[in-house]
């Protein structure tokens, strides 16, 4: 085990790879989640209450648990869905849990680290904003320019995007964020929805500074190729991703980007693109089967081991 200080940035099914991923090297690990999402059970609670989109949180919790029958059985629960065709219907257990939490005290992150020790989760998860976000997105489609706001609708919309921004643009950064990135050796970023998971924590200034400005080692986890059925602008490329990063923040510079090789093309830009950001492209296969577009945990803890691990022999 490294056992060194991690902090991962992302949100959804991404980061709950990662994390999951990450677990089995270290205890020190820290999940900074998006608090943008505006669908399903969490934008549901969200209108109702003004609060925090608890559902991303509330993966990343279940991918923290503890490694026991403890731990996993209350991350089932936690994930557990309610079904039917009334007011629950849909709603998640673990988001209501986490609601109720935050309507006793009004005090987010305590709210989820009561949860996490209910799980005995492996480190800590923080929200990336106290304030719940929205992103509002530019597009350039077949009737036109057009402006979508919602996490929902910008993953949705057909196009070509042109921008990104948050709404508030400046919202409050979680301070326990800011403190663990200060004290990291390395920060993950991705893989995930990248407009709508990933890119977020990128556009908030406060947070992006402290990513640039923190001595710990920078890792970038690039998605697989998604199908075109699949929304998050699927044809989008690891290239395309990257190059969004720039247009946003182009003073960003990373240490080892992570990247299957059927995400790179023939004639691909990768590895200049990442060379450019003052990063080492690490090849590797990643995807759970052929053809899928989920990462393989035990073959990302594999590659991240292989990285931390030879950078500490240096």
């Amino acid at each position: 085990m490294v056992n060194q200080k991690v902090v991962s940035l992302g949100g959804g099914h991404g980061l709950a790879a990662t994390l999951t991923s990450m677990r089995g090297l270290t205890s020190h690990i820290t999940a900074v989640v998006t608090v943008a999402d505006n669908g399903g059970s969490s934008g549901r609670l969200r209108d109702e209450f003004g609060s925090l989109p608890p559902g991303d949180l509330r993966m990343a919790l279940a991918a923290l648990c503890s490694d026991d029958d403890w731990g996993r059985g209350w991350a089932e629960v936690m994930q557990y869905r309610f079904k039917g065709s009334g007011e629950l219907s849909g709603h998640a257990l673990g988001n209501l849990l986490m609601m109720a939490l935050w309507d006793i005290d009004g005090d987010p992150v305590h709210g989820i680290r009561q949860v996490g020790n209910l799980l005995r989760i492996v480190g800590e998860v923080l929200p990336m904003s106290l304030d719940p976000l929205d992103i509002e997105g530019t597009f350039n489609t077949s009737l036109g320019r057009k402006i979508v706001r919602g996490q929902v609708e910008v993953a949705t919309t057909k196009g070509h995007i042109e921008s990104l921004r948050l709404i508030p643009e400046n919202p409050r950064v979680t301070p326990q964020v800011l403190t663990s990135l200060q004290s990291a050796d390395w920060i993950t970023v991705g893989p995930g929805s990248w407009f709508s998971s990933v890119m977020p924590h990128l556009l908030l200034p406060e947070l992006a500074d402290a990513v640039m400005q923190s001595k710990a080692k920078r890792i970038m986890v690039l998605n697989l190729p998604e199908p075109e059925s699949i929304d998050e602008f699927a044809g989008s490329s690891a290239e395309d991703h990257l190059d969004f990063i720039l247009q946003h923040l182009p003073q960003l510079k990373i240490d080892f980007a992570i990247v299957d090789p059927s995400a790179v093309g023939v004639n691909s830009r990768l590895q200049g693109l990442v060379e450019g950001l003052g990063g080492e492209l690490v090849m590797t296969p990643l995807a759970q089967a052929p053809g899928s577009y989920h990462h393989d945990v035990e073959k990302l803890r594999s590659v991240f081991a292989h990285i931390m691990e030879r950078r500490l022999l240096r």
